[in-house]
């Protein structure tokens, strides 16, 4: 139990259906449409496609979604509405271009968005309601507006400097940036929704809308083609996990980064992290030190699942134990590249259970905030950049191919003990993503934490060299860590954010939202 002395959030109680998100407004929906007969699924969708409107920086319907649930029995199914690369485009042109990386404001980092075809096709063959009534509240703030959020307008104002072109008109109010409280309106986006729920995902992907989208893009030098948008199609997988200490971390298979967080776990277990100090710089350090060899390996070997070769080697228990061995305790590495060598050889998220037991995790994202920065003109849709998650390197399992999807950083997550699930979960920003999963996971574990105070928690993160330490770590922790040989910096905003909801024992069910959004959890 929380120090109620202290500033906080108590965890949200209820027994009917939960929701978590990031924003009220579709933790509200959600709420709303579970209690209109809806199930978890219904209210996910509902949920999901209006935080494209609360929140235009993460997330829209030009971005890609993965969805994890359990149905009524328990049984775990994976849905993965990433969409491809179009047909005309590989790596070859890019490199003769002179590039080593896919450009993330081109239009060549622009992959088919994937989440309308999956959320259609989830309604369809898991929801109650219908896509028409999921979509209405999200067309019905598309028209009217939305007022702008504390941290959505504090993200704006950093990621506005990519929009370009049509994009500026439509996310740009008078060519300025909205502040906090100021209304958002996108009544471009509320005319494409009413197609969808009128004609079903064919109103998206063919017709106006999918000319709409082309022409943006042909106009860039895009290659992407009719065919490219009319082909697109959700894919059903077959979810992977790896067990901690009794729970089993249920991820989304490739080309999702799920299996990053199980080797980070795997890696977990080789230190004794419920004796350390759970906020002290050794734990911060191991676990700094495992993201740099557990990311290296999702480097290596993550693609589009049809190209990912070396699944079982990166979920195998010998290699983690390899990986640990090259772990000091004294001193932070330099570069897991040549170390891991002889081994090897910015989204929102959504979290629902409802009356009936069935737990959905889902997440929806654009990439980089404001995505590639290109919308349509018409319509004003922007578009994802997720094309420059692929590698130029000829020959790599993540090499840029028409046709093919690429490694990507959104992956719902789902804790199961005895084959039962009993937490939908999920950490929001980018490459922390496997990091945060993995942490939150020990924090319940290791620390024996509430879910609230397992997300409120600090979170420090290695990326790139730099090690992100938010201001949750005293001054004597990031002291101790430079002195571990980390290049320690505090970050400008706080890492990530998280979503979870635990369905208890006697059935009572307990949401989190974390404090670093918008959001809230609800219940009824």
């Amino acid at each position: 139990m929380r120090d109620f002395h202290m500033p906080g959030r108590s965890p949200v109680l209820s027994t009917s259906g939960m929701c978590a998100t990031s924003h009220p407004l579709a933790t509200q929906s959600a709420i709303e449409t579970l209690k209109a007969g809806g199930n978890a699924m219904d209210a996910a969708i509902t949920g999901a496609v209006l935080l494209g409107i609360c929140e235009p920086q993460m997330t829209g319907i030009g971005g890609d979604c993965f969805v994890l649930w359990s149905d009524q029995d328990g049984e775990m199914k994976s849905l993965n509405g990433s969409g491809r690369a179009p047909a005309g485009l590989d790596a070859a042109q890019l490199r003769d271009q002179g590039h080593s990386v896919v450009p993330k404001q081109s239009p060549h980092s622009v992959t088919v968005p994937g989440a309308i075809d999956a959320f259609c096709r989830l309604s369809e063959e898991v929801g109650n309601l219908g896509i028409d009534r999921l979509l209405g509240p999200a067309i019905h703030y598309a028209e009217i507006g939305v007022p702008v959020a504390p941290r959505v307008a504090s993200d704006w104002a950093r990621d506005a400097s990519v929009l370009q072109g049509k994009a500026r008109e439509t996310f740009l109010a008078g060519k300025q940036i909205p502040e906090a409280g100021q209304i958002f309106k996108a009544p471009g986006q509320a005319k494409v929704l009413r197609q969808i729920a009128k004609y079903g995902r064919d109103a998206f992907y063919t017709g106006e809308v999918a000319d709409d989208m082309l022409a943006a893009l042909n106009r860039l030098g895009g290659q992407h083609t009719k065919a490219d948008f009319a082909n697109t199609s959700s894919t059903k997988t077959t979810p992977i996990s790896g067990s901690y200490k009794g729970v089993d971390l249920v991820e989304h298979p490739p080309n999702g980064q799920g299996a990053t967080a199980n080797l980070m776990l795997n890696i977990f277990d080789h230190f004794n992290i419920s004796e350390m100090d759970p906020w002290g710089s050794q734990r911060a350090h191991i676990e700094a030190e495992t993201a740099k060899l557990a990311y290296n390996a999702r480097n290596r070997f993550i693609a589009d699942f049809d190209y990912t070769t070396r699944l079982e080697h990166m979920l195998s228990l010998e290699t983690a134990a390899q990986l640990a061995a090259l772990i000091s305790p004294k001193k932070a590495m330099d570069a897991p590249d040549k170390l891991s060598e002889q081994v090897h050889k910015d989204t929102i998220y959504i979290s629902v259970v409802d009356r009936d037991g069935m737990a959905v995790s889902l997440i929806y994202s654009i990439f980089n905030g404001f995505g590639s920065g290109i919308a349509s003109d018409k319509f004003g849709i922007l578009l994802q950049n997720r094309g420059s998650g692929f590698n130029l390197e000829k020959g790599h399992p993540n090499e840029l191919k028409g046709g093919k999807r690429p490694m990507h950083t959104i992956i719902p997550g789902m804790l199961a003990k005895g084959g039962k699930p009993f937490m939908p979960f999920g950490v929001m920003g980018g490459a922390y993503q496997p990091n945060g999963h993995a942490r939150f996971v020990s924090n319940l574990i290791d620390f024996e934490l509430d879910p609230q105070s397992a997300i409120d928690a600090p979170r420090a993160f290695s990326d790139e060299g730099n090690m992100k330490v938010e201001k949750g770590y005293s001054d004597a922790v990031r002291s101790e860590l430079s002195d571990l040989g980390h290049n320690v910096s505090c970050p400008e905003t706080a890492i990530g954010g998280a979503q979870a909801i635990l369905i208890r024992k006697d059935g009572v069910l307990e949401g989190a939202s974390d404090p670093r959004k918008d959001g809230c959890a609800l219940g009824y």
